[in-house]
């Protein structure tokens, strides 16, 4: 039988396709063009590297069975056997054994382009009994290179043409004398949609695309996952549950806007912020920087972090159990259903975190006299919980609908806090949380062969809780030392309130193919906020509550993108507007217990484009540029219900972003696969939004200038054969106060204070396959962190000597991870030492971090 050409290979899925579609007309509707697929040349087939023999059955041996047992593989992108179905049985236990034996395979994966890609192949195991003994005859052929396939199905290509000689890790064995058999053709299946994180790495969008899979594996959460990413710097007050800065090329907290698979974070189930998901939960990390796609409907000045969960809707169950110092529990479970006659999807996942946060301290406590003298004490006041889940059901791939899903969630956390904002003074009953449900809908189809329509709709409602009520002063200890004349241990007065936040969110994207080169895709992003409170305790029952004052935040941004795409996809352009609607309105509280109503409206344009041109296919560079404006958040212009107070006088921010830089990918070199991306970058900004504050309360402050400059990169490194690799990342960034007026005019040139300027982190990781058994894998690993001291205050103001500043932090982690495969389940466990030699580490000045940490998690999926 011939070679075929593409469009013939790709009928061969009918019998496959007519499983997912009721009628052979859906099925061929399913089938992508000859025109629409890649050419074949950009994929590889997976290799053999490791086989297994399979024992002969005695059952078989007494019958004389000999014969052919085909079996469809399964290979995921790491080269592992997930699924062994066999398609061609012998019976007498032939299968069972062949099967067994194939699952201890390992392969270097399918690749299209540079990415690792799941790829299935038809494999067939040949038992032969020869004249003196019985043994199993192995055949490894070669498979063919895999056909192209894209999104909207797959496709397989088949050959009876000669094969390559094979390799010698995929010779034929069998029995001493026995003449090898001939190779065997096979049929390989690309999933299309695994090329996902690489075709968004790849595009003309500022992104750096994060995998999760080794994370998922290891102790480390989101957040130390994010803070090991160039550009990115993430500050903790403590341990697990416990607040944190996030900053992107300088920018920080709302001024970078997250999302859950393009949905605001918050509204997704997930209000304790994004370094506290968990990270199990997560498929991959988006992280844009400074100019946000159209797409994402956001007015974020600094950028954008998208968290993308598992894209393939296929049958699966997933669960992990991590356990450490300082009482760590953390439990999550996902599973997925789908039935493939009618495209039905079911799912749930849930989560649980639970954390003392007791590590010990080094704090001054008075004496007898109020002396006082240092101390080494453990957190009394610092525990954490959270638990929530979600569940979703709907349809996918259907010719109506590509995607039709309903999901609820709910969620909540509580948290003890235990100092005051410099780790000076301690509190032993003051505690806040948040509890958040709602429900989020998705609807996405083709109109037609060149229109496409996404509509998400969202609604969440949140509770903030907030109680300061004690009427003892605690002392590091714990012990209460004294009664209080007035209660409460931050304001001096007694507070336990709570805040109610409704909250509706939309998006609509429209895309148009015009034609092979150009692109037009418009959206719009409306999102209302209303908020109302109660405060319990008031000093005058008979006056109006503050809390119950009137709060509403109306936002609207649309935005129309062209993609136009050159020199068989060497060049890519993105060439977008943005429109911003804003509205607040307000009753501010007055003395006197007196409301006033207060209104501000604000309307702004900004443009974009960003640009990416391939030298050739190891070599590309991007540019990008985004005249942005952000719109206030309702927790900066209203306060969150706990340290951050209301500023009702803020401003939209806007911002001139520009990034530029090479990304070099090197792949499959006599000396292992080499990847190193630059990025330089430029933040204009006007009216920035900083949170500044004392060491008990906090407000949201519009800093008049401010201009960032930087440089960060990242390198990787495989050994051949995968057996070592090598990472590294450091940015360096300047962030001033540009401001010739106003309140912080005096400070022009300085850097904006309280963020660190120079940080690092590296890591090295080893495997070791098949060890200490053919299925098992060895991967011990090491982590490192290092970030420059900086000042907390401005630079210029006061001596050296007595500036208060953030010592320089290195902090290492190691640890083992032992993977085990199994016909039906894949099985990691992990031991790990967090912050190898309990050095001292402060993220923010004077407040500890903790010590030396053990974990060890267990993870499974089927």
């Amino acid at each position: 039988m011939p070679t075929r050409p593409p469009l013939a290979a790709s009928l061969l899925l009918l019998p496959l396709l007519a499983l997912a579609h009721p009628s052979q007309a859906a099925a061929q509707e399913a089938i992508p063009s000859a025109e629409e697929l890649p050419s074949a040349e950009e994929l590889v087939a997976p290799t053999l590297l490791e086989e297994a023999e399979a024992p002969y059955p005695d059952a078989a041996k007494s019958a004389a069975v000999e014969g052919t047992v085909l079996l469809q593989l399964t290979i995921d992108a790491d080269g592992h056997v997930r699924e062994a179905e066999v398609l061609q049985a012998l019976g007498h236990g032939l299968d069972e054994a062949a099967r067994e034996a194939a699952l201890s395979f390992r392969f270097a994966p399918a690749r299209r382009g540079e990415l690792p890609i799941v790829a299935r192949i038809r494999y067939p195991f040949v038992f032969k009994l020869p004249p003196q003994e019985s043994a199993a005859l192995l055949v490894a052929p070669t498979p063919v290179a895999p056909s192209a396939s894209d999104d909207r199905g797959d496709a397989t290509q088949e050959t009876s043409s000669p094969p390559p000689a094979p390799a010698p890790a995929a010779a034929a064995t069998g029995a001493p004398g026995a003449p090898p058999l001939a190779a065997t053709p096979v049929e390989v299946q690309v999933r299309g949609s695994t090329n996902d994180a690489q075709r968004v790495q790849q595009s003309a969008q500022a992104v750096n695309v994060v995998d999760t899979r080794i994370a998922k594996q290891q102790s480390a959460d989101l957040g130390e996952v994010l803070a090991r990413t160039q550009g990115v710097a993430v500050r903790r007050d403590g341990g697990l549950g416990s607040s944190a800065r996030f900053s992107l090329n300088g920018l920080y907290d709302d001024q970078v806007r997250f999302f859950l698979d393009g949905v605001p974070l918050d509204l997704s189930g997930y209000p304790f912020g994004v370094v506290n998901v968990p990270v199990n939960l997560i498929d991959r990390i988006e992280v844009y920087r400074g100019v946000v796609p159209v797409r994402l409907g956001a007015d974020a000045l600094g950028g954008a972090v998208n968290l993308v969960t598992d894209p393939d809707y296929e049958n699966r169950l997933s669960a992990s159990y991590q356990v450490g110092s300082f009482g760590t529990h953390r439990v999550t479970l996902n599973g997925r259903h789908r039935h493939e006659a009618t495209g039905f999807i079911l799912g749930a996942s849930t989560f649980l975190d639970s954390a003392q946060n007791n590590y010990d301290v080094d704090v001054e406590i008075p004496d007898q006299r109020g002396r006082l003298s240092p101390a080494t004490v453990p957190r009394f006041h610092d525990a954490y919980r959270a638990y929530g889940g979600e569940v979703s059901a709907g349809f996918v791939e259907r010719p109506w609908a590509r995607r039709l899903l309903i999901t609820g969630f709910g969620s909540t956390y509580d948290k003890e806090l235990q100092h005051n904002t410099v780790m000076t003074v301690p509190y032993g009953e003051v505690t806040y949380g948040e509890s958040v449900i709602g429900a989020t809908g998705r609807y996405e189809t083709d109109l037609s062969s060149d229109w496409k329509m996404e509509l998400v709709a969202s609604y969440a409602y949140r509770v903030i809780d907030f109680a300061d009520k004690s009427a003892w002063v605690y002392n590091w200890r714990g012990d209460r030392i004294r009664e209080r004349r007035v209660r409460g241990e931050i304001e001096s007065k007694p507070s336990d309130q709570s805040v109610w936040q409704h909250n509706l969110f939309g998006r609509a994207l429209l895309e148009w193919k015009i034609d092979a080169v150009h692109s037009l895709r418009a959206s719009a992003t409306p999102q209302l906020t209303t908020r109302t409170g109660d405060e319990r305790i008031q000093a005058d029952p008979d006056a109006r509550d503050p809390l119950t004052a009137k709060q509403d935040l109306f936002t609207f941004v649309s935005g129309v993108e062209h993609e136009l795409t050159l020199f068989d996809d060497r060049l890519s352009n993105l060439l977008f507007v943005k429109d911003y609607v804003y509205r607040a309105d307000a009753e501010e509280p007055l003395p006197g217990d007196l409301f006033r109503r207060r209104e501000a409206k604000r309307h702004s344009v900004g443009a974009g484009d960003s640009l990416r041109f391939r030298f050739s296919p190891w070599l590309l560079a991007k540019a990008s540029y985004e005249y942005a404006t952000r719109l206030p958040r309702p927790d900066e212009v209203f306060g969150n219900g706990v340290l951050v107070l209301a500023n009702l006088e803020l401003e939209p921010e806007v911002s001139h972003n520009g990034n530029f830089g090479p990304r070099l990918e090197l792949p499959r070199t006599p000396l292992g696969d080499f990847t190193l991306d630059v990025n330089g970058f430029l933040r204009e900004s006007d009216k920035l939004i900083v949170l500044l504050g004392n060491d008990r309360l906090f407000s949201y402050q519009n800093v008049y200038k401010a201009r960032g400059l930087g440089l960060e990169n990242a390198l990787s490194w495989v050994s051949p054969g995968r057996w070592l690799s090598l990472d590294g990342m450091l940015t360096w960034q300047r962030v001033t106060n540009a401001s010739t007026e106003g309140t912080f005019k005096d400070f022009e040139g300085d850097r904006i204070p309280n963020r660190p300027y120079l940080f690092a982190s590296w890591g090295a990781r080893l495997r070791f396959a098949g060890m200490p058994s053919q299925r098992d894998t060895l991967e011990p690993f090491y982590s490192g962190r290092y970030v420059h001291e900086f000042y907390r205050g401005w630079e210029s103001q006061g001596l050296r000597e007595f500036k208060q500043v953030v010592d320089t932090q290195v902090s290492h982690a190691t640890g083992l991870t032992f993977s085990w495969n199994h016909k039906y389940a894949r099985i990691t466990a992990t031991f790990e030492i967090d912050n190898l030699t309990d050095a001292k580490l402060f993220d923010n000045f004077g407040v500890q971090r903790p010590g030396r940490a053990f974990y060890a998690k267990l993870t499974g999926e089927i």
